[in-house]
């Protein structure tokens, strides 16, 4: 054999001698940096401290962006609050919520107005702790969706005028699996979603894409169990039908009460009971000829005025990991461009609901009996068309401090409840209440008929 044949050889022994051992010696390390990748992001998101903050906060939360078309550009924000360190965060259940409109903020309103932790106060720079946070209970995770709402971008500009029912339930589901890979700790974990008003879309197409994903999967990494939905628009007819209702039983039909309302806003629809809004009469103005019952499925903008000035604080955007390409643009609690330009929305929602009730999937509906925008009286109409088995008759339930809650009716595959003295925003009109009903939901307990239950 030649030198140079011997060389040749040597060489290539050397060669797969030395790529075999860098082999063996590379693999823990792209394992860790795998592993390391996803904890390196999700350390990135943690919220050391926010602006304003008050002391002695005891619970963990993180927020940042899920990528959920490359090639668009879209990319959803979330944040997460855990529960306090001392309820163990890591053997409590993950439930997501999201607002509705089209195009409103769950940042905005769930987790600043409703359920999460933190409330802005008046001078729209300090936060303080809300007693009846959700967060008591459970791990929460609050998404912005679809892209283009809140903090969540798109680098398409057209997606804002094309996106309806349909992406926005395929992004989400994209986020939550994508989002796993940031929080693995979360997977199998027992899984909800809750929210209120167009969620009643949301939540039944995010719950059925979920339900079907998980067919024939022994061990799901969303385990997901169930919803609980509030104040929902659900059946074109019978929200239209039950509206007007509501309307006309309450005297709001009649064209003095329509003049006046269209004048000084002396009536809010979101909470007939509560005070009026200094921004209802523009918001009327805006909507020109839309009827009266009609004019207000959206935003309410009478609750987030000090949250509007806190989320636009580039601080407390630093701080959130939020807007990060530094856009000069004012951070808006609902989009008006999307919901105007709402592509795909189905007029009715009770055949996936029949699916979902027919996959076992646990499911609550509740209402404020003070909303006028989405009122139980169109709820009550949805459900009935269901014809489902009453197996618990109408009772009145008892609150906390022992008082009438509502009522409430538990049926085969469904429980619906009446909050009293709630509004379209339950958890922010009746928080006490809301809680209540969220405990009793997560553990599938009917809510107590005494004090001594």
């Amino acid at each position: 054999m030649s030198a140079h044949n011997s060389f040749k050889n040597s060489s290539s022994f050397s060669f797969l001698y030395v790529f075999f051992i860098a082999t063996i010696l590379l693999l823990p390390t792209v394992s860790f940096a795998a592993d390391g990748g996803g904890r390196k992001e999700r350390e990135r998101d943690r919220i050391i401290r926010l602006p304003g903050q008050p002391p002695k906060v005891k619970f963990s939360q993180y927020s940042g962006y899920i990528t959920v078309d490359q090639k668009a550009g879209r990319a959803l924000f979330y944040w997460l609050m855990e529960v306090p360190v001392k309820s163990k965060p890591a053997s409590q259940p993950l439930v997501l919520w999201l607002n509705g409109g089209p195009g409103c903020s769950s940042i905005a309103y769930g987790a600043s107005e409703e359920v999460g932790p933190f409330r802005v106060r008046s001078d729209g720079k300090t936060l303080r702790l809300n007693p009846y946070a959700w967060n008591h209970e459970t791990n929460l995770l609050f998404l912005d969706s679809p892209a283009g709402v809140g903090f969540s971008y798109t680098n398409t500009s057209s997606d804002i005028y094309t996106v309806g029912d349909k992406r926005t339930a395929e992004d989400a589901y994209k986020f939550l699996t994508k989002w796993l890979e940031r929080f693995p700790q979360y997977k199998h974990r027992p899984f909800y979603i809750a929210g209120e008003s167009y969620a009643g879309h949301y939540i039944p197409e995010l719950s059925q894409v979920i339900v079907r994903r998980n067919k024939g999967v022994k061990n799901p990494i969303l385990n997901f169990k169930g919803f609980l939905l509030g104040n929902p628009l659900i059946d074109d007819y019978y929200d239209n039908v039950g509206t007007h209702e509501f309307w006309w039983n309450h005297d709001g039909c009649s064209n003095a009460i329509n003049n006046a309302f269209v004048e000084f806003g002396d009536i809010n629809p979101y909470n007939i009971y509560g005070p009026a809004c200094d921004g209802i009469a523009s918001h009327t103005q805006n909507l020109g000829q839309v009827p009266l019952p009609f004019r207000y499925r959206g935003d309410d903008e009478c609750v987030v005025k000090y949250t509007k000035q806190y989320m636009n604080n580039p601080r407390v955007q630093r701080a959130l990991h939020a807007n990060v390409t530094h856009v000069n643009y004012p951070w808006r609690t609902c989009r008006s461009a999307i919901r105007a330009d709402w592509k795909d929305s189905p007029k009715s929602m009770l055949p996936i609901i029949k699916e979902l009730i027919a996959a076992g999937i646990r499911m609550w509906i509740f209402s404020g009996d003070t909303d006028a925008i989405l009122p139980l009286t169109a709820t009550r109409y949805s459900i009935k068309a269901l014809k489902l088995k009453t197996n618990t008759s109408w009772y009145a339930w008892i609150d906390d401090q022992s008082e009438v809650g509502g009522w409430t009716q538990i049926y085969n595959g469904l429980t619906y409840v009446i909050v009293r003295g709630a509004g379209h925003e339950v958890p922010l009109t009746q928080p006490q209440r809301a809680l209540a009903l969220f405990r009793h939901f997560l553990k599938n307990k009917p809510l107590p008929a005494s004090a001594s239950d």
